[in-house]
């Protein structure tokens, strides 16, 4: 509700915030200010991810960064904890009782075709960009899904399943961020200004503010040679030693991934992979067509293909690769590194999610990292674990609040995987369970953590930003 509509504001505000301190912050913000029993309320804590029912104690709709700033000093003043909130596709944990930060009326992008580079308010989601670079012949390094946010996705270092080994992570081509530190201050954040601030959120997620705007390098690419190829489980020990012969091939052009999927027999889904488990080999490749059609030659060759759509495309397509659901669901999800995947890791793959084997589990996903991910960038940052080769994600959907319940069959793949793993995890893939401070501590190296900790002690002393991804300080 706006300032006009104060009184709708008070007849639902909990009763351990005084009436006069409330009626301030409405005051001082020019979006919406609800609390619960508003009308409203429900839309504005509303996330992507439906797995968690977000019941802040006060939410406030941002227009402006002088909103975000307003939101940040009522929460400090109040004692509360600070939760963010822009496209809703990361939350580890529900907001109860905290100031939550709706950000998603912060979009827009603005490309500079010159400096080859993107400027994007907090809420922008990634085809809105990729869109506006295509016009000027450029890309940006872009996740799986198009209706994520690039903050989001970004502060998390970000791995693009395109171009990542071609050109690194999301934040190694950052060049500025705005952001409201905890102390209501609107900071900018570069190189040679605010340089540990900086250093800290490219990798720290949001335990250092409100990212409110955010300038990166766009790369010169136009089109792709890629897609998805669909066969069926029972063919999948053939498939995966084909994917094994690709990610040997190291080619920093290249990138595949693996994943068995079980798809539900609904009519979204095409008819040829309905209801079945099938293999699924993703592809980006970014020399030749030629090039890339002989490269897939050897998983054409397999069986019989339930659905190909490997082909050269425009780069605007590149959510056609994975094939990400985007509608709003309940997604649970786990994690980690791996530090190789022979012959025996892929046949334990098999047995703990293949074909015949009883599981809730939607889609388990061996996705190749290496090639420039592995580089350390000009600009360092609290990415760790460079060195893993491989990242391993298993993902299922259920009813909000049905973590725990589901816990157990996704922890079972990535226990059947235990022999291979790196020991590390990216942040950006943790979810629900995942958000206690010692397992987001598995994202980063001993030595970067200790520093995020030093960061998180000068930035945020009061611990306001504990939210999802909690750093233990």
């Amino acid at each position: 509700m706006k300032r006009g509509s104060f009184p709708g504001v008070l007849a639902g505000m909990t009763d351990d915030i005084d009436s006069v301190v409330l009626a301030g912050l409405v005051a001082q913000v020019d979006g919406p200010v609800v609390t619960p029993g508003d009308e409203g309320y429900a839309a504005e804590t509303f996330t992507w991810n439906l797995g968690f029912l977000q019941t802040p104690a006060v939410s406030v709709g941002a227009t402006s960064a002088a909103d975000v700033r307003a939101a940040v000093r009522f929460a400090a003043a109040q004692g509360l904890p600070v939760a963010v909130v822009a496209t809703g596709h990361g939350p580890m944990s529900a907001a109860d009782g905290a100031v939550l930060i709706n950000v998603r009326r912060l979009t827009g992008c603005v490309i500079d075709g010159q400096l080859r580079t993107a400027t994007v308010g907090a809420a922008t989601e990634w085809q809105d960009v990729v869109e506006a670079a295509a016009r000027e012949g450029l890309a940006p390094l872009v996740g799986s899904s198009p209706n994520v946010g690039v903050v989001g996705y970004t502060i998390g270092g970000g791995v693009s399943p395109l171009l990542g080994r071609s050109y690194g992570y999301a934040s190694d081509h950052v060049s500025s961020v705005e952001i409201v530190t905890p102390d209501g201050v609107l900071r900018t954040a570069a190189p040679d200004e605010e340089p540990g601030l900086f250093w800290a959120v490219r990798g720290g997620k949001s335990n250092f503010g409100v990212v409110t705007s955010m300038t990166f390098d766009l790369m010169p690419v136009t089109r792709f040679y890629g897609g998805g190829i669909y066969f069926s489980a029972e063919a999948a020990p053939a498939v995966l030693a084909e994917f094994r012969r690709l990610v040997a091939l190291d080619d920093e052009r290249l990138t595949v991934s693996f994943a068995f999927l079980r798809l539900p027999p609904l009519p979204f889904v095409p008819e040829p992979l309905r209801g079945r488990v099938t293999a699924h080999v993703r592809v980006a490749f970014l020399g030749a067509a030629a090039e890339g059609a002989d490269l897939v030659a050897g998983l054409r060759s397999i069986g019989e293909i339930l659905v190909d759509a490997c082909a050269e495309m425009p780069f605007t397509a590149f959510a056609s690769v994975h094939n990400d659901p985007v509608d709003p669901i309940p997604a649970y999800e786990r994690t980690a590194l791996l530090s190789s995947f022979p012959a025996q890791a892929a046949e334990a793959l098999v047995e703990a999610a293949g074909a015949g084997v009883d599981t809730p589990v939607l889609m388990v996903e061996v996705r190749q990292l290496g090639g420039a991910l592995a580089h350390e960038p000009a600009v360092s940052s609290a990415i760790s674990h460079r060195d893993a080769p491989f990242c391993l994600l298993v993902a299922t959907a259920g009813g909000p609040g049905e973590g725990d319940l589901l816990g157990a069959p996704l922890e079972a793949i990535l226990q059947a995987m235990k022999p291979w793993d790196h020991g590390g995890t990216l942040v950006n893939f943790q979810k629900d369970s995942d958000a206690a401070p010692d397992r987001v501590a598995t994202a980063y190296s001993p030595d970067t953590y200790k520093r995020l900790l030093d960061a998180k002690r000068q930035y945020d002393p009061l611990d306001l930003f504990r939210v999802n991804h909690t750093l233990s300080v």
